[in-house]
């Protein structure tokens, strides 16, 4: 007879979010851990405690606040003063290093439309930078906002730059991207699009419209031929209208899309960040869509290589000169406590910001807390602050109010 099970780490809290459809908050509940992986995961005390015995020795118990899946942020432009299309392996380092600090523990960074032999070279550096980067948050690919889009709808990204997806463009990116190139963002209205997607998508490569003209029609074609999400809808794309959905109506009538949400409530009001939740249910992922500014106090920074604004206030989101929105400033936690203050679910508003964009990423492996799923746990208090976070069970942040974890 196989003797009890053994674990890394027990950890209980008063409540669990689990990330899996339909479980909803468990109160209390607990997780065990072995070999960076989940174990085990339920209601209740594990099953080696019980009423006045605590866990084992390995065993962590969280006094307040609830215990859930860690993050993943499909659009990170940049942090901590740091821009991917530009930072050194230094500045890669201290945006992994930090990140979990915001409750993301795994990402894409993304780079915006630049010219070809930039978002290249780009792309070549990334993949020098990334065995050396130290504990912190998963890097899951790149992202790349670009340079196939509308001028039309180009929001901050430089219109000199923006250019059509010819094959060739499109074969010396995910030539300078093999096996790094995750996620491209492109409007399909533009010459060659539609054959563009259907490249990138047989290269294994996620399509998403944005920064996009496109009709409701255009939008349909752009999924018919393998395009799976809207990059930050109701954002730098043709509005929806009662008699042209545009790429919004689409994005949350079309049962084959996903759509990204910039939560900050400046890029969308609460009223229409709900009515996305309510339209697409299982369909809304939470993005930051963070500039360098992100974490760092009002100044200037860059997005793109170009200048941009951070005003004073909280919450305020980075302009270009002229005032257009460029990226935010948003923490993920963030973006979660204003979805469930404006009256979405708990639940829900965790599974936008992790399982849901893990699953349309291809990461089934993240993104919940469930048995055979990797370790990456965040622990938020009753505000949804993150407190600390774990990636493959390693603790990779802990706040400093947080450290005893009581």
């Amino acid at each position: 007879m196989a003797g009890p099970a053994t674990h890394d780490l027990i950890l209980t809290a008063p409540r669990l979010v689990t990330g899996t459809p339909g479980a909803g908050v468990l109160s209390p509940g607990y997780v065990a851990v072995s070999g960076g992986r989940v174990t085990q995961a339920g209601p209740g005390l594990p099953p080696q405690a019980g009423p006045g015995r605590p866990p084992p020795a390995a065993g962590i118990e969280l006094a307040r606040g609830l215990l859930v899946p860690g993050f993943v942020d499909l659009q990170v432009n940049g942090y901590y003063g740091e821009e991917f299309g530009t930072a050194d392996a230094a500045g890669w380092a201290t945006v992994v290093s930090r990140l979990p600090a915001t409750g993301t523990t795994a990402f894409l960074p993304t780079i915006i439309t630049a010219p070809a032999g930039r978002l290249a070279a780009s792309l070549r550096a990334a993949r020098t930078v990334l065995p050396g980067l130290p504990p912190g948050a998963r890097v899951l690919g790149l992202h790349l906002e670009g340079p196939f889009i509308s001028p039309r709808r180009k929001g901050a990204h430089n219109a000199e730059w923006i250019t059509d997806p010819a094959p060739a463009a499109v074969a010396d990116l995910l030539a300078a991207g093999a096996g790094l190139l995750r996620l491209v963002t492109l409007a399909p209205e533009r010459p060659g699009a539609i054959a563009a997607i259907t490249r990138l998508t047989e290269a294994g490569v996620l399509v998403s419209v944005g920064h996009s003209d496109a009709t409701a029609a255009q939008v349909s074609a752009a999924a018919d031929a393998g395009a799976r999400m809207v990059t930050h809808v109701f954002n730098a794309q043709r509005p929806m209208h009662h008699r042209e959905p545009g790429v919004p109506g689409q994005a949350l009538a079309d049962p084959r899309l996903t759509s990204g949400l910039i939560a900050d409530l400046r890029h969308v009001a609460a009223e229409v960040c709900l009515v996305a939740f309510a339209a697409a249910p299982g369909r809304i992922c939470l993005v930051t869509d963070a500039a360098a500014c992100a974490g760092m106090p009002p100044g200037r920074y860059l997005l793109g290589g170009e200048p941009i604004l951070l005003p004073d206030g909280d919450g305020v989101p980075p302009v270009r000169a002229d005032g257009t929105l460029a990226g935010s400033a948003l923490r993920m936690d963030t973006a979660v406590a204003n979805m469930v203050a404006a009256g979405a679910g708990l639940a829900d508003a965790i599974a936008a910001a992790s399982r849901i964009p893990a699953d349309l990423i291809g990461r089934p492996d993240l993104g919940r807390i469930s048995p055979g799923a990797a370790a990456d746990l965040v622990w938020l208090d009753d505000d949804l602050r993150t407190l600390a976070a774990w990636v493959g069970g390693d603790m990779v942040y802990s706040a400093s109010e947080a450290r005893s974890l009581t």
